[in-house]
């Protein structure tokens, strides 16, 4: 098997951690496997680094330099881990985002990954080397440097299992798996044995933080197995794979997969709204334009005025600049709220399930929450609460959907 591992900045956090990563990386090759990891810097460097930068008071960086700088991290973790691997008479050798071949376009700090030309890894992996590669980074067709962005080591590695075909893509992190929700909220979570990649990306979009929306995405369209497990065990993982791939014979599908809780939630209500065509697309077009990313949506019936109310929910860090947006004498009133926070319930057995919705609402209702929006998708129902009862809610529907079991 071709396996590619991907550790993250808590397991190559010192020395220690590195030699325990090099341990595993042996482990696997030992095993009879090929394997291609795939590294981030050391937790802290990378802000190490920021400060820096910063350090050269009202001068702003270009990107470009800054790209340079802040690659730096993940190349001097992929060497000292070929170092140590070659020091135990493993072959193994360090490649840059640009020696692996990993081509960007040239948007900087928020590269996407255009192409990735395996040729040099492939020879390395047909000489019998490890081969080690700085995550987070690649080069443009001019080459240039550039960083792929939050989450850019994890893209880097989904990627390379790509272009490779590799049979597997380890990502290790500081938890050991995927739960049905946060253990900190409830301690009766499970870990997950399997999960598709479609409720994957709608619990990581909901607040989950074990994997990045883009590398789920990626892993999709290049039907790439994930597993997430930790580099501090040697716990089984979770299995992110396509649907077909859930299913067992003779079995149904699991209902439910996860409850997700997103605290980074406000609501935006417009009262007095003029209720005619084109009004709602002229407020959400000015919205797009300024890039403030809108999730729920809710209007209320016309009002005997010809007004009506009309509602949605952005990020927290995006309210203000929402609200400056929309008010533009289009309502009457503009009202704000950050106490609210967004409870989801995941998982592709509702699909072919009928009653999960009315399960939602009860096992709420009966706790005394109140829902102030809800939206809907094939596989996956969010509410906004208040604030003061989302880890209440999220403990609820466990129970109501008995995830514990």
């Amino acid at each position: 098997m071709l396996i590619v591992q991907k550790y993250g900045g808590t397991s190559v956090g010192n020395l220690e951690r590195i030699e325990e990563v090099a341990k595993r990386v042996i482990a696997t090759k030992d095993a009879g496997h090929d394997v291609v990891v795939v590294v981030s810097a050391m937790s802290g460097v990378t802000n190490q680094l920021i400060e820096y930068a910063e350090h050269f008071a009202g001068v702003q960086p270009q990107s470009a330099d800054m790209d340079m700088l802040l690659s730096s991290g993940e190349r001097v973790t992929s060497s000292l881990l070929s170092i140590a691997l070659n020091s135990k008479g493993y072959k193994a050798v360090s490649f840059s985002g640009d020696m692996a071949g990993i081509i960007t376009n040239n948007d900087f700090t928020k590269a996407r990954i255009i192409d990735i030309d395996g040729a040099k890894m492939k020879e390395a992996l047909k000489d019998g080397k490890i081969v080690i590669v700085a995550g987070f980074q690649g080069a443009t067709k001019d080459g240039d440097t550039t960083t792929l962005g939050r989450g850019g080591s994890d893209l880097s590695a989904v990627a390379v299992a790509g272009a490779l075909k590799a049979d597997l893509c380890e990502i290790y992190t500081d938890v050991d798996g995927v739960y049905t929700t946060d253990p900190r909220i409830e301690p009766k979570a499970r870990k997950l044995d399997k999960i598709s990649y479609d409720e994957m990306l709608e619990l990581a979009s909901m607040g989950a933080k074990v994997l990045q929306n883009r590398s789920v995405e990626l892993a999709k369209k290049l039907k790439v197995n994930l597993v997430t497990r930790s580099s501090f065990n040697n716990n089984e993982g979770t299995l992110i794979t396509g649907e077909a791939d859930m299913e067992k014979p003779g079995m149904e599908q699991a209902l439910i997969s996860g409850i997700a809780l997103d605290k980074n939630q406000a609501r935006v209500t417009m009262r007095g709204v003029v209720d005619k065509p084109g009004v709602a697309a002229g407020i959400f077009k000015k919205l797009a334009d300024k890039n403030i990313n809108v999730d729920m949506i809710i209007q209320n019936t016309s009002h005997e005025d010809g007004t009506t109310s009309l509602g949605f929910t952005v990020p927290q860090n995006e309210m203000e600049a929402a609200r400056n947006v929309v008010d533009d004498g289009s309502a009457k009133s503009i009202e704000i709220d950050s106490e609210v926070v967004k409870v989801s319930v995941v998982g592709v057995g509702m699909k072919s399930h009928s009653g999960i919705a009315s399960m939602a609402f009860s096992s709420l209702a009966n706790e005394g929450i109140n829902i102030q929006m809800i939206s809907t998708s094939e596989i996956k129902i969010s509410m906004i609460v208040e604030a003061k009862y989302g880890e209440l809610a999220v403990r609820a529907l466990h129970k109501a959907y008995e995830l514990e079991k």
